[in-house]
């Protein structure tokens, strides 16, 4: 989760516990839910940052990590993160993005080596999510980085040196500025004059140029 997704979520619940006490003050005790639990909120919170916050102790190797992902990994995205069917592709595609069909892999797009950690092991293996061992995905992490020859194959990565490890495209992200808007006075119709659409994420050449009903007749 974002660090302003973060800040949302912690804005909404102290509205929620500021609504609770005022109801609890009126004795309107509607006695829903229970507490969470340490060990239910631990299971949660296992979002790490960009910087490297939240990773846990542990460490791993491409060489170790290649075995994992032989057993874990291989079966959707290929040997080599070559990708099988329609899975991702892990490896390759440098200096496509500029191209009509850029490869966004973890190599060429991917801005933050400790979310890739984060990725495996809050949503990996597919279907098996959060399987994987704190040292594997340290391990498979590694594997994928060192497909994409951005360490080498006996380096060892931990919570200690994972965020400082520079990914090609890092640059290639920016914080873009949202629309400046009155919260007290929301528009809620006709709130643009017109919508213009200035680009595409992939040319797919199913949209009629012309649009319309004359198109597609």
């Amino acid at each position: 989760m974002s660090v302003s997704g973060k800040r949302s979520l912690a804005a909404a619940a102290l509205s929620l516990l500021v609504a609770s006490a005022a109801l609890a003050e009126e004795g309107k005790i509607f006695g829903l839910g229970t507490p969470a639990t340490p060990e239910e909120i631990a299971a949660w919170d296992i979002d790490i940052r960009p910087d490297g916050q939240g990773l846990p102790t542990g460490s791993g190797t491409a060489e170790a990590g290649e075995t994992v992902y032989a057993e874990q990994c291989a079966f959707c995205h290929g040997d080599f993160g070559e990708g099988i069917g329609r899975y991702p592709v892990l490896m390759g595609g440098f200096d496509s993005l500029t191209a009509d069909r850029p490869e966004k892999t973890v190599g060429s797009y991917w801005p933050y080596a400790s979310t890739v950690w984060d990725y495996i092991y809050r949503a990996m293996p597919f279907g098996n999510a959060q399987s994987l061992s704190v040292d594997d995905t340290y391990a498979v992490t590694a594997y994928v980085l060192y497909l994409n020859e951005i360490v080498d194959y006996d380096q060892m990565i931990d919570q200690s040196n994972l965020a400082a490890i520079e990914m090609p495209n890092a640059e290639g992200f920016f914080l873009m500025e949202g629309p400046e808007f009155d919260p007290s006075d929301p528009c809620m119709q006709n709130c643009r004059e017109s919508v213009e659409v200035i680009g595409k994420a992939r040319i797919l050449d199913v949209t009629p140029e012309d649009g319309g009903q004359a198109a597609i007749e």
